[in-house]
């Protein structure tokens, strides 16, 4: 089995060809907007779902019981 997978990892590594693609500066950015772009959708849901996450965790705060009496 490990020969089979050394075989097929050398035959892969040896057929690579080079690929003459020119990624220009506008590719990085799109990048790196992509990338904060996802970032920031992980970090809004996470707030609209925060008390929903802790409660599933079990670390919700105990909710203080209101004193009838002194209402």
């Amino acid at each position: 089995m490990k020969l089979l997978c050394s075989l097929v990892v050398l035959f892969f590594v040896l057929s690579i060809e080079p690929a003459f693609a020119y990624l220009d500066p506008g590719t990085g950015s799109m990048l790196l907007q992509v990338i904060l772009g996802g970032v920031a959708a992980i970090g809004v849901a996470l707030k609209l779902f925060w008390y929903k996450i802790r409660a599933a965790l079990g670390l919700k705060k105990a909710t203080p019981v209101a004193d009838d009496e002194t209402a």
